[in-house]
């Protein structure tokens, strides 16, 4: 990069993969890449990867064999040869509520280690990531980080929003409509008819869920694409920015602009501001630590707080606000975001994008729908705060988080319900036998006790669906939440109590209080107490005897490290 910072060639694009297809002593390997299609000229250029996590369980990555194509024809375009492969993918909104939910923190590090073999295997020269839901676009990203090779990763896109009576509907009405039905609010035909409407086609969960948070925080990274990443997933203009990420990838590669160059401190404080901005998921806490640890970048609870604690909120998402992703993209997207915080001094603007242009560039291209109601003004934002809050104290010593987008309660004291799993405290919503002013306390669901550390949006939409219950009942969890999820619910409590953290020690009726001006989660009990009753403690025998779980559940830390199996 040159000093007025514009991109300049100083780098062989081929450097990587010249040991895999150049030479006399390469024959065997280039007979076996012209079986499968790939001609001497082919592999006399540079060889780009395509870790695709398409499959046909579920929306939000179904559509991505099709971009696929797409980028293929950018890295051709632009002198490239590519070759992709496959990795996992679990859907979080199918498998909520079951015992399959474990699977999807999981898979993050399955999907980082098994991008990082394939690319390790064969020697690319970079590496374009296609992601489309929520562990797989920081688990891409988390690959993307250990090669450091130049790549980047590029959003599948949101799914646009369903309609039903005139209203916008995602994913989190229809659980919101379990609880209403639940409740006896609404009949059958009225949830089965929320059921059909909420998801119209391909592309990820609408609201500013644990995907579109995490995609709009990459941009910010710099790791995907300002605006392109964004476009949603059926869109006309998709098959475009897909071709021009792939065309994008050389250019990172004859520049050799590498994520080491783009994941700093700053990018990552920029990424947090974004979340904190936008009422974002509180899985992005997790997610960007974990990516953090990845470029050997200390980042922790404490960051996200102090970040939040300065940002405004400023944009009106679902599942606190009124808008969808589409609208958020169509009203200007990350660049008017971008230029607004800015304009604020709340970013680094001098941080590098994959586009090859710095933050500030980026913000500079911003174009402002006229009349948009999506992305507020600085003088006018929803909340002064952002949307992200840490709590510690006696029952979490190390640590909670708390969304504070959508509600306004500030403070709670209740009695502890507690309850064992998720599944327990489902069937308490069901039978109504919670009241107003009870704290319901899910443990052993965490990142080892569950192990996987499930989200609770069945509870949390359950409650969220029952209006005497909506404003009056808080939660608290070892486990995680939904992007979805709303009201004063605490997760990521950690310790868990699976480490015999004082969640553990919680029994039914403690007074438990959230204070949020104070970011303080206490249990009225003295230490002394809480000692007594861990005396006798035993850790509960693992859930999962044997494969993949039970390797998790040895080797995770713990969730205020970002829930990562390699530190």
């Amino acid at each position: 990069m040159s000093d007025n910072g514009k991109q300049v060639m100083t780098h062989n694009p081929k450097h990587n993969s010249i040991p895999l297809t150049e030479g006399s002593t390469r024959a065997g390997a280039r007979a076996m890449l012209h079986a499968v299609g790939f001609s001497r000229d082919d592999l006399a250029k540079p060889i780009i990867g395509i870790a695709n996590t398409w499959t046909e369980i579920g929306p939000c990555n179904y559509h991505l064999r099709t971009l696929a194509e797409a980028v293929k024809q950018g890295i051709r375009e632009a002198g490239g040869t590519p070759m992709e492969f496959n990795t996992i993918t679990i859907s979080d909104g199918i498998t909520m509520g079951t015992q399959g939910m474990k699977a999807s923190l999981i898979s993050r590090e399955v999907i980082a280690d098994s991008v990082e073999l394939v690319a390790r295997g064969n020697l690319f020269d970079g590496l374009v990531a296609i992601a489309g839901c929520d562990k797989n676009m920081p688990g891409t990203v988390m690959a993307l980080a250990r090669l450091d090779i130049p790549s980047l990763m590029l959003y599948g896109g949101s799914i646009a929003p369903g309609h039903l009576n005139g209203k916008d509907l995602t994913v989190q009405d229809v659980f919101e409509a379990q609880g209403s039905f639940a409740a006896g609010k609404i009949d059958a035909a009225e949830l089965k008819a929320v059921e059909i409407n909420a998801c119209p086609g391909a592309g990820a969960c609408g609201g500013q869920f644990t995907a579109n948070t995490m995609a709009m925080a990459c941009e910010f990274l710099g790791i995907s694409p300002m605006h392109l990443s964004g476009v949603p997933a059926l869109s006309p203009e998709k098959n475009a920015a897909c071709r021009a990420a792939g065309a994008m990838v050389l250019e990172l590669a004859k520049n050799d602009l590498r994520p080491s160059k783009i994941i700093t401190r700053a990018a990552l404080e920029n990424a947090i501001a974004s979340v904190a901005a936008s009422g974002g998921s509180t899985n992005a806490v997790l997610h960007l630590i974990a990516i953090a640890h990845e470029v050997g970048v200390e980042l922790s609870v404490d960051d996200f707080d102090r970040i939040s604690r300065k940002t405004p909120l400023l944009c009106d998402l679902k599942p606190g606000g009124r808008y969808v992703a589409t609208d958020y993209q169509e009203a200007g997207g990350s660049r008017l975001l971008a230029q607004r915080l800015l304009a604020s001094n709340l970013l680094d603007g001098s941080t590098w994008n994959v586009s090859g242009r710095t933050l500030a560039e980026e913000a500079g291209l911003a174009k402002e729908k006229p009349g948009q109601k999506v992305i507020h003004s600085l003088d006018k934002p929803l909340k002064a705060t952002g949307g992200l809050v840490i709590l510690k104290g006696n029952l979490a010593p190390e640590g909670c988080v708390i969304k504070v987008a959508g509600h306004e309660r500030l403070t709670h004291s209740g009695p502890a319900r507690v309850f064992e799993n998720e599944e327990a405290a489902f069937h308490a919503v069901e039978a109504r036998s919670l009241k107003p002013n009870d704290v319901v306390v899910i443990r052993n669901e965490g990142p080892r006790g569950g192990p996987g550390m499930r989200e609770m949006l069945q509870v949390t939409a359950a409650i969220a669906g029952i209006p005497e219950l909506s404003d009056t009942v808080a939660l608290l969890t070892d486990g995680r939440f939904s992007g979805a999820t709303r009201g004063l619910m605490a997760g990521h409590v950690a310790p868990e109590a699976a480490l015999g953290g004082a969640i553990a020690a919680l029994r039914d009726g403690d007074t438990v209080v959230f204070d949020i001006p104070k970011r303080e989660l206490r249990v009225e009990l003295s230490d002394e107490e809480l000692q007594a009753r861990m005396k006798n403690w035993q850790a509960p025998a693992p859930n999962s005897p044997r494969g993949v779980f039970r390797k998790y559940a040895e080797s995770v830390s713990s969730a205020a490290r970002g829930a990562v199996t390699n530190y």
